[in-house]
């Protein structure tokens, strides 16, 4: 007997992308027809223009950052029963086209999280990036004591039994509320694993601040190791 394909959704977290969030909107729903977009308390049409574009939108009164919006997705894919969730950033940097190679990845490895890696062609990618893009995946990786090649990239797939209940920070924004799953998810015994996808760069301004990022990255880790340290003295 054939198994009942597992019920999929996308989550979009979005802050100001009014300009780029209707095509990704349209290009995911080709490969998902359940795209959920939670607008992080966006001034503009970001909302509106995703409606329109066919998705159903989740709205924070006020912008509350990513690990929030994260959270928020999270919850509405539980609370409506999907077995995975595809999460990919709003600005047009992750290609939808790739949702089929995270669920080809997922029915090969079971793996609770498959997270997408650029790593692998990064000509394109910008140098700050590259580089800070490889220190931190380094350093997550030893503190979780498994190799995830590209910690930093938003576009993921996760199983049910993988959606976070709730983060250690949930106002954390860019880098830090994937780092964290990541983290919560290893101490769980969790493996994680990985999938070769494609690398966008347009005209869109970088959010990476190198200086600041790095040190928000360190205060992460330190509390991190914390909460490990007693999680394996329990």
């Amino acid at each position: 007997m054939t198994a009942a394909p597992l019920k999929t959704c996308v989550l979009i977290p979005a802050y100001r992308e009014e300009a780029h969030i209707a095509p990704v909107v349209r290009e995911a729903r080709d490969y998902c027809p359940d795209v959920v977009v939670i607008d992080d308390g966006s001034p503009d049409d970001t909302a509106k223009v995703a409606a329109e574009a066919g998705a159903v939108v989740l709205a924070h009164v006020r912008n509350q950052g990513k690990g929030a919006a994260l959270q928020t997705g999270f919850d509405f894919a539980r609370q409506n029963g999907f077995d995975l969730a595809v999460t990919l950033d709003a600005d047009g940097q992750h290609a939808p086209a790739d949702i089929p190679a995270f669920r080809k990845a997922y029915e090969r490895t079971r793996s609770p999280v498959i997270v997408g890696n650029r790593m692998g062609n990064v000509a394109d990618m910008p140098w700050i990036r590259r580089l800070v893009n490889r220190f931190m995946s380094y350093m997550l990786s030893r503190v979780m004591g498994q190799y995830v090649p590209d910690t930093q990239c938003g576009y993921r797939l996760y199983h049910r039994s993988a959606f976070p209940d709730q983060l250690y920070d949930p106002h954390s924004h860019r880098f830090a509320a994937e780092s964290e799953i990541l983290l919560r998810l290893s101490l769980q015994g969790r493996k994680i694993g990985a999938v070769p996808i494609q690398t966008i760069y347009g005209n869109e301004k970088s959010k990476v601040r190198p200086l600041a990022d790095t040190l928000r990255f360190i205060v992460m880790l330190r509390r991190f190791r914390k909460i490990k340290k007693e999680h394996l003295a329990a």
